[in-house]
């Protein structure tokens, strides 16, 4: 496996190169505006070259398992819809419309979906017969959302989706299910260049973005394995409990509830893109980009582990649950009140964080 992972590693090196030039030529680029502040024209090139590698290596591994199949056609199929909105800019209607449609997909073909939420609430265990259908397609479009609204600075989804993995493939080796393992890091190894690449570690010149063709491969791969883990249905075996899964996607999850939530309450559409993310939060706030993803990734490996050691230590559901539910409680009270906490911090210690030039 180690071999085959270096492989991976430097199939996915290659194919950005290549298809960073490729992108260029098409006009499959991200060019700077009031929203985008970045430095020049940047190709759209990561997720196109990331989902090349791990269908590649993934169908290596298909050994004629369909739902593999179905995982690699569904990854083509929205990172060619995101590849599609990232050079013409797709109606928001039309892209929830065609994430629903894979959602569909891949309930009927491969029965991956919401068949129980384990007992959150410590009252019995919550099944889903029916609701189960809806509440699979929601959750399919909310991770590939999530994933996409991160995407805001240089590393940050890819340090993120790489958290998730490894946390999978972690809990994969601890309860011997060496498929998840094996697809977690091959996703992992295939990332790990474009997050090179993107931090510029190569150079400005060779710089690349994931663009929404990534994002939305991404957080598809990502809620698809949690659902094989996580559920139990004729094909599939459970590995982790349902509330496990909050803990791994903790901050895109979070992210994205809160603020679609002050969106709502503005009046504004949940979708309308601005700076009011977590990452734009602490760059307002006078924080680096770097300092700024290295503190999220930390927050989000932390947030993982915690759902890690409740599944190794079978931390009952309910406690796992309601500390969920309170961190989020405590993060979004945060970002609401961020300016008035910056000024008692500032007050209290003595620091001088830059409340004015995040209004």
């Amino acid at each position: 496996m180690l071999v085959e992972l270096i492989y991976v590693f430097f199939f996915s090196f290659t194919t950005l190169f290549v298809m960073r030039k490729v992108a260029k030529r098409i006009g499959l680029v991200d060019k700077p505006n009031e929203r985008k502040q970045h430095l020049g024209v940047v190709p759209l090139a990561g997720g196109i070259s990331v989902c090349i590698s791990v269908s590649y290596f993934l169908y290596q591994k298909a050994g004629g398992s369909p739902q593999l199949y179905i995982l690699l056609i569904s990854l083509m199929f929205l990172t060619l819809l995101g590849a599609l909105d990232d050079k013409y800019d797709l109606s928001v209607k039309l892209r929830l419309a065609l994430q629903t449609c894979v959602a569909v997909a891949m309930m009927h073909f491969t029965d991956y979906r919401l068949v129980s939420l384990g007992d959150p609430f410590g009252l019995g265990s919550i099944d889903l017969p029916l609701l189960g259908y809806g509440m699979t397609v929601f959750a399919v479009i909310a991770a590939i959302n999530a994933f996409n609204m991160v995407d805001g600075i240089d590393g940050l989804l890819g340090g993120l989706s790489i958290v998730t993995f490894a946390s999978l493939a972690l809990l994969g080796v601890i309860f011997g299910d060496m498929l998840t393992t094996s697809t977690c890091l091959i996703f992992i190894c295939a990332i790990i260049p474009y997050v090179c690449m993107n931090l510029g570690l190569l150079g400005r010149k060779r710089k690349v973005f994931m663009g929404d063709a990534g994002s939305m491969m991404i957080g598809f791969a990502v809620v698809w394995l949690l659902l094989s883990v996580s559920q139990v249905t004729a094909e599939v075996s459970q590995s982790i409990r349902p509330v496990t899964a909050l803990w791994l996607i903790a901050i895109p999850l979070m992210d994205m509830a809160a603020i679609m939530i002050r969106r709502i309450k503005r009046g504004d559409s949940p979708f309308k893109p601005d700076r009011e993310h977590l990452h734009h939060i602490f760059q307002k706030l006078g924080f680096t980009s770097t300092r700024t993803l290295v503190i999220i990734v930390l927050v989000s490996t932390s947030f993982a582990l915690v759902g890690v050691l409740g599944e190794v230590f079978n931390i009952p559901e309910p406690l796992m649950f309601y500390s969920f539910v309170a961190l989020f409680g405590l993060y979004h009270f945060a970002l609401s009140n961020v300016y008035f906490l910056c000024g008692l911090f500032n007050s209290i210690f003595g620091t001088n964080l830059s409340i004015e030039s995040a209004k």
